[in-house]
C-alpha cells in the first residue's frame, strides 16, 4: 500500500515539473476574460490566486472591496480576477 501511494505521489510531482517546463517554454496568453473565469476549474483558481498574492497591497485591497461589497462565490472570484487584472 506504502509502496503504490509512493508512486502516485511520485507519478504527480513528475507531472507538475513536466507542465512546469511547458508553461515556461510557452508564450503568455493574454488575460482571460470573465465570460473565460466563469468556466475555470477550481485548480485553475488556486493557481491564479496564488499568481495574484504576489502582489501583496493590491490582491489585499481587492479582497477588502470584495468583502466590503459581501460578495460570495463565484461573483467574489469572478470580481477579484476583474480586480487583479486591471
Amino acid at each position: 500500500m506504502h509502496g503504490l501511494r509512493s508512486a502516485l505521489v511520485a507519478v504527480c510531482l513528475i507531472g507538475m515539473v513536466g507542465s512546469s517546463v511547458v508553461l515556461v517554454q510557452t508564450t503568455p496568453a493574454p488575460a482571460a476574460t470573465t465570460e473565460d473565469a466563469k468556466n475555470w476549474s477550481k485548480k485553475k483558481w488556486a493557481e491564479m490566486k496564488a499568481k495574484w498574492a504576489e502582489e501583496k497591497e493590491k490582491w489585499a485591497d481587492c479582497r477588502k472591496q470584495s468583502k466590503d461589497q459581501k460578495l460570495k462565490g463565484k461573483a467574489r472570484l469572478i470580481f477579484l480576477k476583474d480586480c487583479m487584472t486591471k
